[in-house]
Protein backbone atom coordinates (compact mmCIF):
# COMPACT_ATOMS: atom_id res chain seq x y z
CA UNK A 1 0.00 0.00 0.00
CA UNK A 2 1.59 3.80 -0.82
CA UNK A 3 1.37 6.51 0.74
CA UNK A 4 -0.36 8.91 -1.19
CA UNK A 5 -3.13 6.12 -2.56
CA UNK A 6 -4.60 5.13 1.63
CA UNK A 7 -7.38 8.03 0.92
CA UNK A 8 -9.02 5.76 -1.19
CA UNK A 9 -8.84 2.96 1.14
CA UNK A 10 -11.59 1.85 3.08
CA UNK A 11 -11.45 -0.13 6.29
CA UNK A 12 -10.84 -3.60 6.39
CA UNK A 13 -12.90 -5.69 8.88
CA UNK A 14 -9.75 -7.98 10.26
CA UNK A 15 -8.20 -6.23 13.32
CA UNK A 16 -4.91 -7.27 12.30
CA UNK A 17 -4.94 -5.96 9.05
CA UNK A 18 -6.27 -2.98 10.43
CA UNK A 19 -3.50 -2.22 12.80
CA UNK A 20 -0.84 -3.27 10.01
CA UNK A 21 -1.84 -0.42 7.48
CA UNK A 22 -2.47 2.06 10.54
CA UNK A 23 1.04 1.65 11.33
CA UNK A 24 2.08 1.85 7.83
CA UNK A 25 0.41 4.65 7.01
CA UNK A 26 1.39 6.59 9.65
CA UNK A 27 5.12 5.55 9.42
CA UNK A 28 5.12 3.89 12.74
CA UNK A 29 5.03 8.08 13.91
CA UNK A 30 5.80 7.89 17.84
CA UNK A 31 3.03 10.46 18.65
CA UNK A 32 -0.06 7.68 17.08
CA UNK A 33 -0.72 5.93 20.52
CA UNK A 34 -2.27 2.31 19.73
CA UNK A 35 -4.05 0.74 22.50
CA UNK A 36 -5.09 -2.62 21.90
CA UNK A 37 -8.38 -3.55 25.05
CA UNK A 38 -11.33 -5.70 25.14
CA UNK A 39 -14.64 -4.04 25.68
CA UNK A 40 -18.08 -5.93 26.09
CA UNK A 41 -15.57 -9.13 24.81
CA UNK A 42 -14.66 -7.35 21.50
CA UNK A 43 -11.44 -7.21 21.13
CA UNK A 44 -10.61 -3.40 19.93
CA UNK A 45 -8.39 -0.90 19.97
CA UNK A 46 -8.66 2.75 20.82
CA UNK A 47 -6.96 5.15 18.92
CA UNK A 48 -5.67 8.51 19.95
CA UNK A 49 -2.76 11.04 18.85
CA UNK A 50 -0.18 12.14 21.84
CA UNK A 51 -0.39 16.27 23.28
CA UNK A 52 -3.76 16.12 20.97
CA UNK A 53 -6.74 15.20 23.28
CA UNK A 54 -7.18 15.87 27.03
CA UNK A 55 -6.35 13.08 29.27
CA UNK A 56 -8.78 13.73 31.87
CA UNK A 57 -11.59 13.84 28.89
CA UNK A 58 -10.63 10.75 27.71
CA UNK A 59 -11.03 9.10 31.09
CA UNK A 60 -14.18 10.15 32.04
CA UNK A 61 -16.27 10.14 28.88
CA UNK A 62 -14.18 7.26 27.36
CA UNK A 63 -12.62 4.82 29.32
CA UNK A 64 -14.82 4.69 32.16
CA UNK A 65 -17.97 4.26 29.56
CA UNK A 66 -15.80 1.72 27.82
CA UNK A 67 -15.24 -0.72 30.33
CA UNK A 68 -18.98 -0.35 32.04
CA UNK A 69 -20.47 -1.87 28.93
CA UNK A 70 -21.91 -5.83 29.42
CA UNK A 71 -20.85 -8.45 27.03
CA UNK A 72 -21.94 -8.48 23.65
CA UNK A 73 -22.48 -11.43 20.87
CA UNK A 74 -20.58 -9.62 18.16
CA UNK A 75 -19.12 -6.20 17.54
CA UNK A 76 -22.52 -4.81 15.73
CA UNK A 77 -23.73 -5.10 18.85
CA UNK A 78 -21.30 -3.22 20.68
CA UNK A 79 -21.15 -0.70 17.90
CA UNK A 80 -25.02 -0.33 18.11
CA UNK A 81 -25.07 0.23 21.90
CA UNK A 82 -22.39 2.76 21.96
CA UNK A 83 -24.11 5.08 19.18
CA UNK A 84 -27.90 4.25 20.42
CA UNK A 85 -26.94 4.49 24.05
CA UNK A 86 -23.75 6.32 25.11
CA UNK A 87 -23.19 9.36 24.75
CA UNK A 88 -19.09 9.77 25.34
CA UNK A 89 -18.87 13.32 23.62
CA UNK A 90 -21.18 15.59 21.63
CA UNK A 91 -19.09 15.47 18.20
CA UNK A 92 -19.44 11.90 17.24
CA UNK A 93 -18.21 10.84 14.14
CA UNK A 94 -18.55 7.45 11.58
CA UNK A 95 -15.41 6.49 9.63
CA UNK A 96 -14.97 4.06 7.10
CA UNK A 97 -11.97 4.97 5.29
CA UNK A 98 -8.46 5.65 5.71
CA UNK A 99 -8.47 9.61 5.40
CA UNK A 100 -11.07 10.13 7.50
CA UNK A 101 -9.19 8.22 10.20
CA UNK A 102 -6.23 9.96 10.21
CA UNK A 103 -8.07 13.85 9.40
CA UNK A 104 -10.08 12.82 12.66
CA UNK A 105 -7.31 11.52 14.78
CA UNK A 106 -5.19 14.35 14.02
CA UNK A 107 -7.18 16.54 15.10
CA UNK A 108 -7.98 15.72 18.68
CA UNK A 109 -10.51 12.78 18.04
CA UNK A 110 -10.10 9.10 19.71
CA UNK A 111 -11.18 6.36 17.36
CA UNK A 112 -12.49 3.61 18.38
CA UNK A 113 -12.33 0.20 15.74
CA UNK A 114 -13.22 -3.75 16.86
CA UNK A 115 -12.69 -6.64 15.06
CA UNK A 116 -15.59 -7.83 12.53
CA UNK A 117 -16.31 -3.90 11.61
CA UNK A 118 -15.61 -2.40 8.22
CA UNK A 119 -16.01 0.96 10.48
CA UNK A 120 -15.03 3.12 13.48
CA UNK A 121 -15.77 5.46 15.67
CA UNK A 122 -14.52 8.72 16.62
CA UNK A 123 -15.28 10.73 19.92
CA UNK A 124 -14.34 14.54 19.89
CA UNK A 125 -12.08 15.32 23.41
CA UNK A 126 -9.56 17.44 21.79
CA UNK A 127 -7.45 18.86 24.87
CA UNK A 128 -4.73 20.49 22.39
CA UNK A 129 -2.30 23.73 24.19
CA UNK A 130 -3.88 26.94 22.64
CA UNK A 131 -3.38 30.54 23.60
CA UNK A 132 -5.50 32.40 25.40
CA UNK A 133 -8.22 34.92 24.42
CA UNK A 134 -6.37 38.71 24.74
CA UNK A 135 -6.28 41.86 23.58
CA UNK A 136 -6.07 42.65 20.22
CA UNK A 137 -2.77 44.15 18.97
CA UNK A 138 -2.87 46.09 15.85
CA UNK A 139 -6.75 47.32 16.44
CA UNK A 140 -6.79 49.00 19.70
CA UNK A 141 -9.65 50.93 20.21
CA UNK A 142 -10.61 52.83 23.67
CA UNK A 143 -14.82 51.73 24.59
CA UNK A 144 -15.18 49.21 22.53
CA UNK A 145 -14.38 45.07 23.19
CA UNK A 146 -10.84 43.89 24.48
CA UNK A 147 -10.74 40.21 23.06
CA UNK A 148 -9.48 38.66 19.74
CA UNK A 149 -9.18 35.52 17.65
CA UNK A 150 -6.53 33.08 18.55
CA UNK A 151 -4.98 30.68 16.39
CA UNK A 152 -7.44 27.75 17.50
CA UNK A 153 -10.48 27.99 15.05
CA UNK A 154 -13.38 26.73 17.21
CA UNK A 155 -12.08 29.82 19.78
CA UNK A 156 -13.05 31.87 17.53
CA UNK A 157 -16.24 30.40 15.89
CA UNK A 158 -17.57 30.19 19.52
CA UNK A 159 -16.05 34.37 19.64
CA UNK A 160 -18.32 34.82 17.21
CA UNK A 161 -21.61 32.59 17.98
CA UNK A 162 -21.07 34.77 21.36
CA UNK A 163 -22.35 38.03 19.30
CA UNK A 164 -24.30 36.75 17.08
CA UNK A 165 -26.91 33.59 18.11
CA UNK A 166 -29.33 34.40 15.27
CA UNK A 167 -29.97 30.47 13.65
CA UNK A 168 -29.53 32.70 10.48
CA UNK A 169 -25.66 33.53 11.33
CA UNK A 170 -24.17 30.13 9.51
CA UNK A 171 -20.91 28.45 10.08
CA UNK A 172 -19.43 25.95 7.01
CA UNK A 173 -16.12 23.82 8.45
CA UNK A 174 -14.35 22.28 5.74
CA UNK A 175 -10.69 21.85 5.20
CA UNK A 176 -8.03 22.85 2.65
CA UNK A 177 -3.99 21.60 2.02
CA UNK A 178 -3.25 17.86 0.69
CA UNK A 179 -0.83 17.78 3.26
CA UNK A 180 -1.56 19.94 5.81
CA UNK A 181 -5.92 19.79 5.51
CA UNK A 182 -5.86 22.91 7.55
CA UNK A 183 -9.40 23.65 8.76
CA UNK A 184 -10.91 26.80 7.71
CA UNK A 185 -14.65 28.22 8.40
CA UNK A 186 -16.94 30.53 6.83
CA UNK A 187 -18.88 32.36 8.54
CA UNK A 188 -22.07 34.50 7.00
CA UNK A 189 -25.62 35.53 7.33
CA UNK A 190 -28.06 33.81 5.18
CA UNK A 191 -30.72 36.40 4.84
CA UNK A 192 -28.19 38.78 3.33
CA UNK A 193 -25.64 37.41 1.83
CA UNK A 194 -25.75 37.51 -2.43
CA UNK A 195 -25.76 33.27 -3.19
CA UNK A 196 -23.60 34.31 -6.27
CA UNK A 197 -20.79 35.24 -3.87
CA UNK A 198 -20.93 32.83 -2.00
CA UNK A 199 -20.90 30.39 -4.46
CA UNK A 200 -17.98 32.21 -6.12
CA UNK A 201 -15.87 32.60 -2.90
CA UNK A 202 -16.76 28.38 -2.57
CA UNK A 203 -15.48 27.23 -6.19
CA UNK A 204 -12.37 29.96 -5.44
CA UNK A 205 -11.47 28.22 -2.86
CA UNK A 206 -12.01 24.23 -3.87
CA UNK A 207 -9.87 25.30 -6.93
CA UNK A 208 -6.94 26.10 -4.51
CA UNK A 209 -4.16 23.07 -4.91
CA UNK A 210 -1.79 23.92 -2.24
CA UNK A 211 0.11 21.42 -0.06
CA UNK A 212 -0.05 23.55 3.36
CA UNK A 213 -2.01 26.43 4.41
CA UNK A 214 -0.08 28.64 7.34
CA UNK A 215 -1.23 31.96 6.93
CA UNK A 216 -4.06 34.12 5.42
CA UNK A 217 -1.10 34.80 3.10
CA UNK A 218 -1.33 31.26 1.46
CA UNK A 219 -4.85 31.65 0.61
CA UNK A 220 -5.37 35.28 -0.01
CA UNK A 221 -3.90 35.85 -3.40
CA UNK A 222 -6.76 33.22 -4.63
CA UNK A 223 -9.31 35.13 -3.52
CA UNK A 224 -8.03 38.52 -5.22
CA UNK A 225 -8.07 39.21 -8.89
CA UNK A 226 -5.29 38.46 -11.19
CA UNK A 227 -4.56 41.95 -12.40
CA UNK A 228 -2.21 43.85 -9.86
CA UNK A 229 -4.04 46.31 -7.37
CA UNK A 230 -1.61 48.82 -5.27
CA UNK A 231 -4.44 47.53 -2.31
CA UNK A 232 -5.38 44.76 -1.30
CA UNK A 233 -9.30 43.91 -1.58
CA UNK A 234 -9.72 41.11 0.78
CA UNK A 235 -9.43 42.42 4.42
CA UNK A 236 -7.53 41.29 7.82
CA UNK A 237 -9.19 41.66 11.30
CA UNK A 238 -8.70 40.20 14.60
CA UNK A 239 -11.41 41.58 16.15
CA UNK A 240 -14.88 39.94 16.74
CA UNK A 241 -17.00 43.16 16.59
CA UNK A 242 -15.71 44.28 13.66
CA UNK A 243 -16.25 40.93 11.74
CA UNK A 244 -19.89 40.69 13.63
CA UNK A 245 -20.49 44.15 12.00
CA UNK A 246 -19.46 43.17 8.34
CA UNK A 247 -21.01 39.96 8.33
CA UNK A 248 -24.13 42.09 9.03
CA UNK A 249 -23.72 43.60 6.22
CA UNK A 250 -24.05 40.44 4.04
CA UNK A 251 -19.86 39.84 3.87
CA UNK A 252 -18.45 36.73 4.31
CA UNK A 253 -15.60 35.88 6.80
CA UNK A 254 -13.21 33.28 6.57
CA UNK A 255 -11.28 31.55 9.36
CA UNK A 256 -8.35 29.52 8.89
CA UNK A 257 -6.98 27.20 11.68
CA UNK A 258 -3.19 28.44 12.97
CA UNK A 259 -4.38 32.17 11.91
CA UNK A 260 -5.55 34.45 14.63
CA UNK A 261 -7.23 36.62 11.67
CA UNK A 262 -10.43 36.63 10.17
CA UNK A 263 -10.18 37.26 6.30
CA UNK A 264 -13.29 39.30 4.84
CA UNK A 265 -14.69 39.61 1.72
CA UNK A 266 -15.52 41.96 -0.02
CA UNK A 267 -13.18 44.74 1.29
CA UNK A 268 -13.92 48.40 0.90
CA UNK A 269 -11.21 51.23 0.55
CA UNK A 270 -13.37 53.51 2.97
CA UNK A 271 -13.42 50.88 5.46
CA UNK A 272 -9.38 51.25 6.26
CA UNK A 273 -10.73 54.89 8.07
CA UNK A 274 -13.19 53.09 10.23
CA UNK A 275 -12.80 51.66 14.00
CA UNK A 276 -15.09 50.48 16.85
CA UNK A 277 -14.78 53.49 18.79
CA UNK A 278 -16.23 55.80 15.75
CA UNK A 279 -19.79 53.74 16.59
CA UNK A 280 -18.99 54.57 20.33
CA UNK A 281 -17.55 58.40 20.69
CA UNK A 282 -20.44 61.40 19.70
CA UNK A 283 -21.11 61.65 15.94
CA UNK A 284 -19.32 64.85 15.75
CA UNK A 285 -15.98 63.64 17.44
CA UNK A 286 -16.53 60.42 15.41
CA UNK A 287 -16.97 62.65 11.99
CA UNK A 288 -13.54 64.78 13.33
CA UNK A 289 -11.81 61.98 13.83
CA UNK A 290 -12.30 60.36 10.47
CA UNK A 291 -11.81 63.19 8.70
CA UNK A 292 -8.48 63.60 10.68
CA UNK A 293 -7.68 60.11 9.28
CA UNK A 294 -8.19 61.09 5.89
CA UNK A 295 -6.12 63.75 6.19
CA UNK A 296 -3.48 61.72 7.71
CA UNK A 297 -3.38 59.65 4.15
CA UNK A 298 -2.96 62.16 2.24
CA UNK A 299 0.39 63.27 4.16
CA UNK A 300 1.56 60.12 4.61
CA UNK A 301 1.71 59.73 0.79
CA UNK A 302 2.33 62.95 -0.64
CA UNK A 303 3.84 65.03 1.67
CA UNK A 304 7.53 64.20 1.04
CA UNK A 305 6.88 64.71 -2.23
CA UNK A 306 4.81 67.65 -2.72
CA UNK A 307 7.77 69.51 -0.59
CA UNK A 308 10.61 68.14 -2.88
CA UNK A 309 8.19 69.48 -5.79
CA UNK A 310 7.73 72.68 -4.23
CA UNK A 311 11.09 73.39 -3.72
CA UNK A 312 12.85 72.17 -6.55
CA UNK A 313 10.84 73.12 -9.12
CA UNK A 314 8.03 75.62 -8.23
CA UNK A 315 9.92 77.93 -5.41
CA UNK A 316 7.37 80.58 -6.04
CA UNK A 317 4.82 78.81 -4.12
CA UNK A 318 6.39 79.57 -1.25
CA UNK A 319 6.60 82.83 0.75
CA UNK A 320 9.55 85.02 1.28
CA UNK A 321 10.52 83.91 4.94
CA UNK A 322 10.01 80.27 4.79
CA UNK A 323 11.81 79.91 0.86
CA UNK A 324 15.01 81.42 2.63
CA UNK A 325 14.80 78.82 5.57
CA UNK A 326 14.15 75.87 3.35
CA UNK A 327 17.20 77.03 0.96
CA UNK A 328 19.16 77.96 4.09
CA UNK A 329 18.58 74.82 5.49
CA UNK A 330 19.49 72.25 2.53
CA UNK A 331 22.20 74.76 1.00
CA UNK A 332 24.87 72.58 3.45
CA UNK A 333 23.65 68.93 2.35
CA UNK A 334 25.55 67.13 0.27
CA UNK A 335 22.61 65.10 -1.35
CA UNK A 336 19.75 66.57 -3.73
CA UNK A 337 16.07 66.65 -2.18
CA UNK A 338 14.91 63.49 -3.82
CA UNK A 339 18.09 61.45 -2.77
CA UNK A 340 18.13 62.91 0.96
CA UNK A 341 14.02 61.68 0.72
CA UNK A 342 14.75 58.16 -0.17
CA UNK A 343 17.15 57.38 1.93
CA UNK A 344 15.46 58.45 5.19
CA UNK A 345 12.47 56.46 3.79
CA UNK A 346 14.09 53.48 3.12
CA UNK A 347 16.77 54.01 6.36
CA UNK A 348 12.97 54.34 7.68
CA UNK A 349 11.92 50.38 6.77
CA UNK A 350 15.11 48.97 7.51
CA UNK A 351 14.78 50.37 11.45
CA UNK A 352 11.09 49.20 11.30
CA UNK A 353 11.40 45.94 9.76
CA UNK A 354 14.60 45.12 12.26
CA UNK A 355 12.39 46.20 15.45
CA UNK A 356 9.78 43.80 14.37
CA UNK A 357 12.00 40.74 13.51
CA UNK A 358 14.29 41.41 16.64
CA UNK A 359 13.53 39.76 20.11
CA UNK A 360 11.40 42.65 22.21
CA UNK A 361 14.04 42.85 25.16
CA UNK A 362 16.71 43.77 22.03
CA UNK A 363 13.84 45.89 19.93
CA UNK A 364 13.88 49.01 22.37
CA UNK A 365 17.64 49.00 21.37
CA UNK A 366 16.93 49.68 18.01
CA UNK A 367 14.96 53.02 18.63
CA UNK A 368 17.42 54.02 20.82
CA UNK A 369 20.25 53.91 18.29
CA UNK A 370 17.70 54.85 15.47
CA UNK A 371 16.50 58.28 16.81
CA UNK A 372 19.51 59.38 19.22
CA UNK A 373 21.95 58.12 17.09
CA UNK A 374 21.49 58.13 13.85
CA UNK A 375 19.07 60.73 13.21
CA UNK A 376 20.74 63.33 15.59
CA UNK A 377 23.88 62.59 14.22
CA UNK A 378 22.92 62.82 10.32
CA UNK A 379 21.22 66.21 11.00
CA UNK A 380 24.32 67.25 13.23
CA UNK A 381 26.88 66.03 10.34
CA UNK A 382 24.58 68.11 7.46
CA UNK A 383 24.34 64.44 5.89
CA UNK A 384 20.45 65.42 6.27
CA UNK A 385 18.63 68.47 6.46
CA UNK A 386 16.61 69.20 9.39
CA UNK A 387 13.03 70.13 7.39
CA UNK A 388 13.76 66.81 5.23
CA UNK A 389 13.96 64.94 8.46
CA UNK A 390 10.81 67.09 9.77
CA UNK A 391 8.41 65.81 6.69
CA UNK A 392 9.54 62.27 6.44
CA UNK A 393 8.72 62.05 10.19
CA UNK A 394 5.23 63.84 9.68
CA UNK A 395 4.99 61.78 6.68
CA UNK A 396 5.58 58.49 8.93
CA UNK A 397 3.86 59.01 11.78
CA UNK A 398 0.84 60.18 9.29
CA UNK A 399 0.97 56.82 7.84
CA UNK A 400 0.92 54.87 11.45
CA UNK A 401 -3.10 56.52 11.61
CA UNK A 402 -4.11 53.98 8.87
CA UNK A 403 -2.18 50.61 9.59
CA UNK A 404 -4.55 48.68 7.46
CA UNK A 405 -3.19 50.44 4.23
CA UNK A 406 0.79 50.41 5.50
CA UNK A 407 2.23 48.61 2.34
CA UNK A 408 0.31 50.27 -0.06
CA UNK A 409 1.55 54.09 1.50
CA UNK A 410 4.81 52.64 2.17
CA UNK A 411 4.91 51.58 -1.94
CA UNK A 412 3.05 55.18 -2.71
CA UNK A 413 5.40 57.46 -0.96
CA UNK A 414 8.44 56.19 -2.58
CA UNK A 415 7.45 56.62 -5.83
CA UNK A 416 5.29 59.81 -5.31
CA UNK A 417 8.93 61.11 -4.13
CA UNK A 418 10.78 59.46 -7.28
CA UNK A 419 7.91 61.17 -9.25
CA UNK A 420 7.79 64.96 -8.32
CA UNK A 421 11.95 64.78 -8.02
CA UNK A 422 12.45 63.97 -11.82
CA UNK A 423 8.94 65.96 -12.91
CA UNK A 424 7.55 67.95 -10.30
CA UNK A 425 3.88 68.78 -9.50
CA UNK A 426 3.18 67.39 -13.12
CA UNK A 427 4.23 63.78 -12.42
CA UNK A 428 2.83 63.75 -8.50
CA UNK A 429 -0.64 64.63 -10.54
CA UNK A 430 0.39 62.19 -13.15
CA UNK A 431 1.12 59.41 -11.11
CA UNK A 432 -2.35 60.27 -8.59
CA UNK A 433 -4.00 59.80 -11.73
CA UNK A 434 -2.59 56.20 -11.84
CA UNK A 435 -3.08 55.28 -8.68
CA UNK A 436 -6.67 56.73 -8.88
CA UNK A 437 -7.17 54.66 -11.88
CA UNK A 438 -5.61 51.66 -10.27
CA UNK A 439 -7.87 52.00 -7.07
CA UNK A 440 -11.17 51.90 -9.19
CA UNK A 441 -10.27 49.23 -11.74
CA UNK A 442 -9.54 46.74 -8.40
CA UNK A 443 -12.65 45.12 -7.24
CA UNK A 444 -13.58 41.61 -5.31
CA UNK A 445 -15.93 39.17 -7.04
CA UNK A 446 -17.62 41.96 -8.73
CA UNK A 447 -17.85 44.44 -5.76
CA UNK A 448 -15.43 47.63 -6.41
CA UNK A 449 -12.99 48.30 -4.15
CA UNK A 450 -13.75 52.02 -4.24
CA UNK A 451 -17.32 51.74 -2.91
CA UNK A 452 -19.47 53.43 -2.26
CA UNK A 453 -17.88 56.53 -4.00
CA UNK A 454 -17.53 54.94 -7.45
CA UNK A 455 -20.46 54.00 -7.95
CA UNK A 456 -21.68 56.64 -6.01
CA UNK A 457 -24.28 56.02 -3.38
CA UNK A 458 -25.85 59.51 -1.55
CA UNK A 459 -27.09 57.18 1.40
CA UNK A 460 -23.74 56.02 2.13
CA UNK A 461 -22.09 59.47 2.41
CA UNK A 462 -24.03 59.26 6.25
CA UNK A 463 -21.19 56.97 7.28
CA UNK A 464 -18.32 57.69 5.37
CA UNK A 465 -18.56 61.53 4.74
CA UNK A 466 -20.10 61.90 8.52
CA UNK A 467 -20.85 59.39 11.18
CA UNK A 468 -24.31 59.91 11.61
CA UNK A 469 -26.41 58.59 15.00
CA UNK A 470 -27.99 55.31 15.20
CA UNK A 471 -31.38 56.48 15.73
CA UNK A 472 -30.51 57.67 11.84
CA UNK A 473 -28.29 54.65 10.78
CA UNK A 474 -30.95 52.17 11.59
CA UNK A 475 -33.61 53.41 9.48
CA UNK A 476 -32.95 50.20 6.46
CA UNK A 477 -30.03 47.88 7.09
CA UNK A 478 -27.35 48.61 5.01
CA UNK A 479 -25.98 45.50 2.76
CA UNK A 480 -23.04 45.25 0.21
CA UNK A 481 -25.13 43.80 -2.48
CA UNK A 482 -26.22 46.69 -3.62
CA UNK A 483 -22.50 47.42 -5.20
CA UNK A 484 -22.59 44.70 -7.18
CA UNK A 485 -21.55 45.67 -10.62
Amino acid sequence: MMMHNYERIPIPPSMAENLANIRQISSYSSDVMVNPVTVGGIPCTLLTCEGMLSTAMLTHLVFHPLAAIPAMPDSEALFSHIMGRLLFSADRIVIRDYHTLFRTLNAGFAVLIAEGQEKALAFGIQGYDRRSVSEPSGEGNVLGAKDCFTETIRSNMSLIRRRMKSPLMKIELSYLGTVSQTDIALCYMTDRVSPALLREIKEKLQSTELETILSSGYLQPFLENRRGGIFDSVSLTERPDVLCAKILEGRVGIFIDGTPFAMVIPKLFVESFQSMDDYSFKPYYATLVRWLKYAAFLLAVLLPALYIAVSQYHPELLNSTLLLLLARAEKEAPLSLMAEAAGVLLMYEIIREAGLRLPRAVGGAVSIVAGLIIGDSAVSSGLISTPMLTITAISVLAGFVVPDLNQGVTLLRLLFVLAGGLWGLFGIALLAMAALFNLAATSSFGFPLTAPLSPFRLRAMRDIATRVGFRRMQKGHFTVEEYHE
